[in-house]
């Protein structure tokens, strides 16, 4: 039974956490490379905007659905605090000397959630669903060049490729899924193992409340070690000023602080008593996308002229009170691919105006709106609710872009629906999202023209035949500054075609309960190393 051990929380808090927290007791013991034990019998509760879709990894296109499929399911790979990629399931890969060739060879002492033992056929049935076109996978694009999957033994599986691909050793970290659970399974994505997941992670699934809350239990048989806290239970609150006050009165140990809260509300004592604040440039990015097959932006003059239309430096003072850098294209800033010479669109009324007429808008009447003929030059900002970083940059540029006669109108809407019936159909004309970068430059399943089908992440229709060339070159190519030139061409040709304006990079600016030990900022950020957080015995919350 749950004991509480503190009395901050009161009401239906208390009761959501009691029926959240009691589904199994146990108690361990983690031992570090110090020796030294902690006894933890701890939850950590952290909280986010939006429900997931679907705990299939390959199948997880949004940020929650990915994150919460990471603690369930393991890869062949993964990368380290610095980004280097690593062993995770595979213990050792060969490379051939030509590129075409990943031998892997597998960890002999892993069980899946439900007890069966981990093997090569496993991993070949992944990717076998993965490359199935009935299955959907939106990141299917990433195993194309696979020719043939061979099975050597239990513990030794190889892959064959029709071309060298260089990412090839960081996508072999997507999760993978049991034979023995979904061999037999007609449709993987009504699966009941879509919302009730087996995977060999460190934590088990335990219950998923649509809408409320996802938990997860620690795997005792994690083959690296047991984690160092009991449970995850992933909150719902999709409203960030509910979320700060769950977190400071302690309903939550975790959240994303907006600007606003991160300067000014976490600015006092008693928050910096009981809670750390981390910060550092965010390995994401927020853009504006245009659909290329809407009449009103299928000419780039006009892309253009909307980019430069918007003051970015007014949005990143105004909206993000400085805690974030301009951005320019679809690379992490600071890296050898990102091309700081790119067209950046910085705020000039004089280009906007004179594109928007090149292209046939004027004010011809004098009434403060663009006209090209009969048709009045209106359009419609849709973004997620929930995220006010994103409602607020609408506002701005619908303000921003009303001094050129563009008049927008705003939709906000619930993320499952923002996604199901505008982004994944292609029901809009103009939309504020964000997207992670990923460790390697490839950016296939984004900009390639492969990706513009209906459910595709290439949702904006963007179509270049050099672009595709550039992307399927640097695939190809190993050369670090080969590379480079590759992708930096790819950067400044995105930039001139304007499919997105690229916005800004967010500063990452978690928030997290002091009780949670063992957090130790990196290149890769916080959450690398979340199996070795922990709560010293004297500061535990919740007892099982």
């Amino acid at each position: 039974m749950l004991q509480k051990q503190k009395s901050f929380l009161k009401g239906s808090l208390i009761s959501f956490l009691l029926v959240a927290l009691s589904f199994s007791s146990f108690v361990f013991a983690q031992g570090t490379e110090e020796k030294k034990v902690w006894r933890t019998e701890d939850a950590y509760v952290s909280s986010g905007l939006a429900d997931a879709r679907i705990l299939i990894p390959f199948l997880a296109d949004d940020i929650t659905s990915s994150s919460v499929s990471s603690m369930i399911y393991n890869g062949l790979t993964k990368v380290d605090k610095d980004l280097n990629v690593i062993p995770d399931l595979a213990e050792k890969w060969e490379v051939s000397s030509d590129g075409k060739v990943i031998t892997f060879y597998l960890r002999r002492n892993v069980k899946w959630h439900d007890g069966e033992p981990f093997t090569s056929r496993d991993v070949q049935f992944t990717y076998d669903t993965i490359l199935d076109p009935k299955a959907g996978c939106p990141y299917s694009a990433s195993y194309r060049d696979i020719s043939e999957i061979t099975v050597l033994d239990d513990y030794t599986i190889r892959f064959d490729y029709k071309r060298p691909y260089a990412p090839a050793l960081l996508k072999f970290g997507m999760g993978i899924i049991p034979e023995h659970i979904f061999k037999n399974v007609s449709d993987i994505r009504k699966s009941p193992y879509a919302r009730e997941p087996v995977g060999t992670g460190p934590y088990k699934f335990s219950l998923w409340k649509g809408g409320r809350y996802i938990i997860l239990e620690a795997n005792m048989d994690y083959f690296l070690h047991p984690p160092g806290i009991g449970k995850y239970v992933y909150r719902i609150i999709p409203d960030q000023s509910v979320q700060f006050l769950e977190l400071v009165t302690e309903g939550t140990d975790s959240m994303d602080l907006n600007p606003y809260q991160y300067i000014y509300r976490s600015n006092t004592p008693e928050f910096s008593e009981r809670i750390n604040k981390y910060k550092y440039l965010s390995h994401s990015y927020t853009y504006i996308g245009y659909n290329l097959k809407s009449p009103l932006l299928s000419d780039k003059r006009v892309r253009q002229a909307l980019s430069y239309a918007i003051n970015k430096k007014e949005i990143i003072k105004s909206v993000l009170l400085g805690q974030g850098e301009a951005c320019t294209g679809p690379f992490l800033k600071g890296t050898p691919f990102y091309d700081e010479g790119a067209e950046g669109y910085e705020y000039d009324p004089v280009k906007a105006a004179k594109l928007l007429r090149e292209a046939g808008w004027a004010d011809v009447e004098k009434e403060g709106v663009l006209k090209k003929g009969s048709l009045e030059f209106r359009i419609k900002i849709v973004t997620n609710q929930g995220n006010q970083i994103r409602e607020d940059v609408a506002t701005v540029i619908q303000s921003q872009w009303a001094k050129f006669g563009i008049k927008a109108d705003i939709q906000v809407m619930a993320w499952s629906a923002f996604l199901d019936q505008f982004i994944d159909k292609k029901n809009f004309q103009v939309a504020i999202l964000g997207w992670t970068i990923p460790s390697d430059p490839d950016i296939y399943n984004v900009w390639h023209s492969s990706s513009s089908r209906e459910g595709g992440l290439n949702f904006v229709s963007y179509i270049d035949p050099e672009v595709d060339r550039l992307i399927e070159k640097g695939r190809e190519e190993f050369d670090p500054e080969k590379r480079k030139v590759i992708y930096n061409e790819l950067h400044r040709r995105i930039a001139e075609d304007a499919p997105y304006t690229f916005l800004f990079f967010p500063y990452a600016t978690p928030a997290i309960n002091k009780r949670i030990k063992g957090i130790e900022p990196a290149p890769a950020g916080i959450g690398y190393n979340f199996i070795d957080w922990y709560v010293p015995q004297d500061e535990v919350k919740y007892k099982f």
